[in-house]
């Protein structure tokens, strides 16, 4: 939970009103509860489907003043949406900034009918009395953000398929733009499932495949059909891209994040990409949270981390009709009843306080005294151990050096038989190994050097020979034999007129 909430409440519950599934979460952990209970410890947070409300944009003049803003807009909204007088419409709104305008200010509006609130919260309210936060669905998405699941800006749509619902979610520059309800709901997708396969087929078994049946390997009577259920989504998907990109003048949407509430086997966002030409991604994130179940819903994970960013970060779009009643103190039956205690407790007040006084002081006195005998016998015992470590330590200290010592005398005699039995051998049986090829080729050696800089191990021959073509013979012959074994090195071959010789140095290096 963020700040503003990790005062009060000790938990976080998240409601799906529509299909009655709630998550309980705390601290970082969440889990389903089949049975939530009212709690005033608990913070409680739902969201309504996108089809469930009315989103528009509006503008409003800068010379209104803030204290009239919302009457400014409710009636804006009746006039220009054609609103029922005679409905008394909740509105929320959120400004947005990514419009120049010197003379407005431009809102996103969000309108619902109560009515349709009461209905989809009946059964919740119900069993846990009452809910902080009713959130519309496509404002979650800022949480993901805020919180830096996504960092990189830009436009970024976000698909999700509902068993009741299904919205498109337009982001530019991590701001929300742009929502849409469409009818490629899971219900509304087995409808038209079965009216292209001109048979009527169960949900579950229609849900079975859509969430377990991969279309890439599936050899069912089933998979053309879904192939073609999910070009029209895609289709009705590009069209609504395509009005977004004139109506909110979008050079390219960066990203698609594609998902549904229940598990895919198939890689929706793989189809949709090759669709779309669009970079695709699962509507699928590492929030930060751990759980028991196999898959959770997107946006119960949403709502829990709705509630962990702080208040002045999220989207004020509150459409709860269920508050908490004010603490015991702020009611007025509270207050009368505080008063009138608080009137017999200052009549009795004044002669009991210097008895009470009196008696909680020599209580301190008695508690420090027998306090102060435990602590000196604790300095005393703690006194004499650490003398006794100190000693130790220097013995310690004593014997280490001595050690020390020891070690180093050993290092340098082990170093010194080491040399004489590994180095001095394998020279001996490098110089064995090409005396044979040397002789064949008719090259002296005059002298042998063995080294082994930085950890590697290097063989230095300085080469005579009559004739310089029979040293690159040589070298020639000596890399296509050895050339796994070892890298041989020749950088010249020098002419001695005096000597009548031709010298050069072959390194051969041990790999």
């Amino acid at each position: 939970m963020g700040a503003s909430t990790q005062q009060s409440f000790t938990s976080v519950l998240s409601v799906n009103p529509y299909k009655e599934t709630y998550f309980s979460g705390i601290s970082s952990f969440i889990s389903k509860t089949a049975s939530p209970e009212y709690s005033k410890e608990q913070f409680v947070i739902s969201y309504l489907n996108t089809k469930d409300f009315i989103n528009a944009q509006i503008a409003i003049s800068k010379n209104i003043p803030d204290e009239d803003l919302y009457d400014a807009i409710n009636s804006k909204a009746y006039d220009e949406l054609a609103l029922d007088q005679a409905v008394e419409y909740k509105i929320q709104y959120i400004e947005t900034f990514n419009v120049l305008d010197e003379e407005n200010r431009h809102f996103h509006v969000f309108i619902v009918d109560p009515l349709d609130i009461t209905n989809t919260f009946l059964q919740p309210v119900e069993k846990v009395k009452y809910i902080d936060v009713i959130i519309p669905a496509p404002l979650l998405i800022k949480s993901i953000y805020t919180k830096e699941i996504i960092e990189n800006n830009g436009v970024h749509c976000f698909i999700y398929i509902q068993e009741n619902d299904a919205f498109i979610t337009i982001y530019e520059e991590q701001e929300f733009v742009y929502t849409k309800s469409i009818k490629f709901s899971l219900l509304d997708m087995h409808e038209r499932f079965c009216e292209l396969y001109g048979e009527r087929i169960d949900y579950d078994q229609f849900l079975n495949y859509f969430s377990n049946e991969s279309l890439k390997d599936s050899n069912s009577e089933y998979k053309q059909f879904f192939i073609r259920l999910y070009k029209e989504l895609f289709a009705n998907i590009n069209d609504i891209l395509t009005y977004a990109k004139r109506a909110f003048e979008i050079e390219k949407f960066e990203h698609v994040y594609i998902g549904a509430q229940v598990p895919t086997v198939t890689k929706l966002h793989e189809m949709l990409e090759v669709e779309l030409n669009i970079k695709s991604s699962e509507f699928d994130f590492d929030y930060g949270f751990e759980t028991n179940e196999s898959y959770v819903d997107q946006l119960h994970l949403l709502m829990h981390l709705y509630t962990n960013i702080q208040k002045d970060e999220r989207y004020n779009c509150n459409f709860t009709v269920y508050k908490r009643p004010p603490k015991f103190i702020k009611r007025e039956s509270g207050k009368l009843i505080i008063l009138t205690f608080a009137s017999f407790a200052l009549a009795f007040a004044y002669p009991i306080t210097y008895w009470i006084l009196t008696y909680a002081q020599e209580l301190q006195e008695d508690l420090l005294k027998q306090e102060y005998k435990e602590v000196h016998i604790q300095k005393i015992t703690r006194e004499a151990t650490i003398k006794n470590r100190i000693a130790d330590k220097e013995k310690a200290i004593t014997l280490l050096e001595d050690e020390k010592k020891d070690y180093i005398d050993k290092k340098n005699t082990l170093m010194k038989i080491h040399k004489v039995k590994v180095d001095y051998p394998m020279k001996a049986k490098l110089l064995a190994m090409f005396t044979k090829d040397l002789n064949r080729f008719h090259v002296n050696v005059r002298s042998v050097e063995y080294t082994q800089p930085k950890n590697s191990k290097i063989l230095s021959l300085q080469l005579v020979a009559n004739s310089d073509r029979k040293i690159t013979q040589l070298v020639e012959y000596l890399t296509s034999k050895y050339q796994e074994k070892y890298n041989f090195d020749l950088k010249e071959i020098r002419f001695d007129e005096d000597a009548n010789k031709y010298f050069s140095e072959l390194k051969v290096k041990i790999l």
